[in-house]
């Protein structure tokens, strides 16, 4: 094979595996309509360390988020959108330093592939807002064995009312 041929083949494949994800990635339909706003209006409405994880995918330091230590009952709501994405009985102390749910409120997330760290990860992002919340894993509890781990200023906490 020669180095033109190469070069074409490994520019295909990296565009593939770019693009893929985002092709395929899982959608659940709620009947919801799509939040769609600019940047700016986003930046505004976040402020800029919301903004940086919701709407740039970033990742806050571990161990920062109050809601690690949330207790109460109550509903975890994306901070974009507000949609219910968790509950409080959902959520489990990972050790992880991020908030972490062992499963979602169904069709309020979608998830898809993530390969900038190499190593490919499922990354998840709220259904009605797009706001880029986490990543889930494989070594949750049980009963799903999974391990929601969440931006904790990606979230908002509500309190239900019954308290404790």
């Amino acid at each position: 094979m020669n180095r033109r041929r190469f070069m074409i083949k490994t520019g295909t494949l990296i565009c593939v595996l770019v693009a893929a994800p985002r092709l395929f990635a899982s959608r659940p339909e709620r009947g919801l309509s799509k939040m769609t706003k600019s940047q700016a209006e986003w930046k505004k409405i976040l402020g800029e360390k919301r903004f940086h994880i919701l709407r740039k995918e970033g990742t806050e330091r571990a161990f920062s988020s109050p809601l690690n230590k949330e207790k109460r009952a109550g509903t975890y709501v994306c901070a974009g959108c507000e949609l219910p994405l968790f509950t409080s009985d959902m959520k489990y102390d990972s050790g992880t330093g991020w908030p972490s749910f062992f499963n979602t409120i169904e069709g309020s997330v979608a998830t898809q592939s993530d390969f900038r760290m190499i190593i490919p990860r499922t990354e998840y992002h709220c259904v009605r807002c797009e706001g880029h919340q986490g990543h889930v894993f494989n070594d949750g509890p049980e009963p799903t064995g999974k391990r929601w781990c969440n931006n904790g200023l990606a979230l908002r906490f509500l309190p239900s009312e019954k308290g404790a």
